[in-house]
């Protein structure tokens, strides 16, 4: 799921800590970064967002759990 416009970073890493099942970022280079991890939160906004980290433009995530995405698509919905 591409995801655009993140303006609160928090309350978006709020989101995804709530989330039950794994949720990763997919780099331009295809890696994969599990964002429920602390230092992966840390590590993307220092280098894949250093321009602006409180306003993020666009990225994918992969949410495994159904449950999940409905609760990452209600978020971006309601920012």
């Amino acid at each position: 799921m591409k995801v655009t416009n993140i303006k609160d970073t928090e309350a978006f890493f709020k989101t995804i800590d709530s989330c039950k099942g794994k949720v990763e970022l997919v780099t331009g280079e295809g890696d994969r970064l599990n964002l429920k991890s602390k230092l992966s939160q840390f590590v993307s906004l220092a280098n894949i967002f250093h321009a602006d980290a409180n306003n993020i433009p666009e990225l994918e995530i992969i949410a495994y759990e159904p449950e999940d995405s409905k609760k990452l698509l209600d978020f971006m919905i309601n920012q």
